[in-house]
């Protein structure tokens, strides 16, 4: 009994060390900052919602949510690599959203939000 736990401690050991040396997926620290269109200045509260999308161009179930601060400015940092779809959300401006590669470790954003544009309508 006592054999077969060394040989089973051996069989293991090559596997942990791998496992070990093993470097951690890259990951970026990400800086947004929204602004006014039509006069550059900051909008505080504004929802930042970022979701993981896949090979497909399919967003995932699960997402994150930042809140601007006065400057405008939200961050984050331990984004892994790869495609991930950016939505920036505030009460009285359209919707913004982009897909982005994240592929350096620092990345900043600068998104500009426009007022809400007048509804055309047939019935006029």
């Amino acid at each position: 009994m006592r054999r077969s736990g060394v040989i089973l401690a051996a069989l293991l050991l090559p596997v942990l060390v791998a496992a070990r040396d093993k470097p951690a997926p890259a990951t970026a620290n990400l800086t947004f900052t929204v602004l006014k269109d039509y006069n550059g200045k900051p909008i505080r509260n504004a929802s930042v919602i970022l979701h993981d999308v896949n090979e497909r161009g399919r967003q995932s179930q699960g997402s994150l949510q930042l809140k601007t601060d006065n400057e405008g400015k939200a961050s984050y940092g331990g984004i892994p690599y790869g495609k991930l779809r950016i939505q920036v959300i505030a009460p009285g401006y359209q919707t913004f959203g982009q897909d982005c590669d994240i592929n350096q470790p620092e990345q900043e954003f600068v998104i500009r939000l426009k007022r809400p544009q007048e509804q055309y309508s047939i019935y006029k």
